[in-house]
C-alpha cells in the first residue's frame, strides 16, 4: 500500500450514504454454497483451481506498493500458475475507478485490495460479493465485517515514531496531555490527512477535553503537518521531525530495520485501522478471484507480515498486540462521521499551519 492516505471526502464525493455503523462480529458459519466466493465445500480449492485454470486471468486493483504486488503475484502465479494483474493507485483512486467503471455498467476487477474506508464505500454502492473462506476462523475479529462483504488483511496501526538521537525513551510520552509540556514546542508531527485518527483520540479523551487538548497543543506547542506517512517517517528519521504523532507501525519498523535512528512507542491505546479486500460482484474470473481471496488469508499474510506489516490473521500477526490496548477505526462511522472531523481538523490543525 502506499503510505498516503488522502482526505475521506473523496470518498465521500462517491458513496452512498446509509445509516448504521459496521461492528465486529463472531466469526459466520460458512454459508450455503451459491457461486466460487461461496462454496464451502471440502474440495473448494481444488474447485477453485480447476475453475481458475480454465479462466486463465486475475484482474487486482489496490493500493499496495509495487513491491508487495510483485511478492504476493510471484508467489500466486508460483503456487496457482496464474500471473495476477495489478492496477495500482492510491486508495481514493482506486474506488474512483471502481465507482466510475462499475456506475458505467463494467465489471473489469476481480479483487480489490485498498483501504478500509474506501472498501466500505464500496460496499455501499454495491459493488462487491460476499465472501466465504475456510481462512476466515484465523482471522482477527475486529477484521470481519458483519455483511462480510469485504475483510481485513492487513492492519495499520498508528504509532510515536521518535529519533533516538534527539529523544530518549524515556521521555517518550506517557499520555496526550504530556505532550503539552513546553520541551515538545517545535518538535511534533502529524500527517496531514489522519482525520480518522484525529476523531478517534477526541472521543477516546472525551470529545470536549480533546478537541480543547488539540487547540491548547496548536496553540502551545505546534504541529507540523506533513503529507504522507512514508514522508513523515523519513523525516523523523533526518531529525526535521523528531516526534511523529502518526506512522504506521511498518513505516517504522521498515526504517528500524535499515538502521535508521527511529523507534516507536504507542501513547494508549493503540488505534488501528483495517485494511483489506472484497471480490467484485460481478467479477471476470470469479474462481480465480475466489482462490486469490483465499491466498491473501493464508499465504499471503505470511507474506505480507515479511515486509513488517502488522496482519489480520492471528497466525502471523506481531505479538505486540498482545501487549497493547487496541482501539479499532470503524471505517463505517469514518464515512458517516467525516465531514465533522474533517472540519475540526482542519481547524485545528492544518490552518493552524498557516498562521
Amino acid at each position: 500500500m502506499t503510505a498516503h492516505h488522502r482526505s475521506i471526502a473523496c470518498v465521500l464525493a462517491f458513496a452512498f450514504f446509509l445509516a448504521g455503523a459496521a461492528h465486529a462480529q463472531p466469526i459466520p458459519t460458512a454459508p450455503a454454497a451459491t457461486g466460487p466466493a461461496l462454496y464451502n465445500g471440502s474440495d473448494r480449492e481444488q474447485r477453485l483451481m480447476q475453475g481458475a485454470k480454465q479462466e486463465g486471468a486475475l484482474t487486482v486493483y489496490t493500493s499496495l506498493t509495487v513491491q508487495d504486488t510483485i511478492n504476493l503475484g510471484n508467489a500466486f502465479d508460483k503456487k496457482y500458475g496464474i500471473k495476477p494483474k495489478f492496477w495500482r493507485a492510491g486508495s481514493e483512486g482506486v474506488l474512483q475507478r471502481i465507482i466510475t467503471e462499475s456506475r458505467a455498467g463494467h465489471f473489469e476487477f476481480d479483487v480489490v485490495e485498498t483501504n478500509g474506508p474506501e472498501l466500505e464505500a464500496l460496499h455501499r454502492e454495491q459493488t462487491l460479493q460476499k465472501a466465504w473462506s475456510p481462512y476466515l476462523a484465523d482471522l482477527l475479529p475486529e477484521a470481519i465485517q458483519p455483511h462480510r462483504e469485504w475483510v481485513g488483511t492487513r492492519l495499520n496501526m498508528f504509532v510515536q515514531i521518535y529519533n533516538t538521537k534527539l529523544l530518549k525513551k524515556e521521555d517518550f510520552p506517557k499520555s496526550y496531555q504530556d505532550l503539552l509540556d513546553p520541551k515538545w514546542k517545535g518538535q511534533i508531527g502529524i500527517e496531514a490527512a489522519d482525520i480518522d485518527w484525529f476523531g478517534t483520540v477526541v472521543k477516546e479523551i472525551g470529545e470536549e477535553k480533546g478537541i480543547k487538548f488539540f487547540r491548547d497543543l496548536a496553540a502551545t506547542n505546534g504541529i507540523s503537518v506533513r503529507k504522507g506517512h512514508t514522508l513523515l517517517a523519513g523525516l523523523t528519521a533526518s531529525g526535521e521531525v523528531p516526534l511523529a504523532l502518526t506512522v504506521y507501525s511498518h513505516n517504522a519498523d521498515q526504517l528500524k530495520a535499515k538502521g535508521a535512528p527511529v523507534d516507536w512507542s504507542v501513547i494508549q491505546p493503540a488505534i488501528i485501522r483495517p485494511n483489506g479486500m472484497g471480490i467484485s460482484k460481478k467479477p471476470p474470473h470469479p474462481n480465480a478471484a475466489a482462490l486469490f481471496y483465499d491466498f491473501m488469508l493464508s499465504d499471503g499474510q505470511a507474506i505480507l507480515a515479511g515486509n513488517e506489516y502488522l496482519t489480520a490473521s492471528r497466525k502471523t500477526t506481531s505479538g505486540i498486540l498482545n501487549h497493547l490496548n487496541l482501539k479499532f477505526i470503524d471505517p463505517a462511522t469514518v464515512l458517516d462521521e467525516n465531514d465533522k472531523w474533517e472540519k475540526l481538523f482542519t481547524e485545528i490543525i492544518t490552518q493552524q499551519q498557516k498562521r
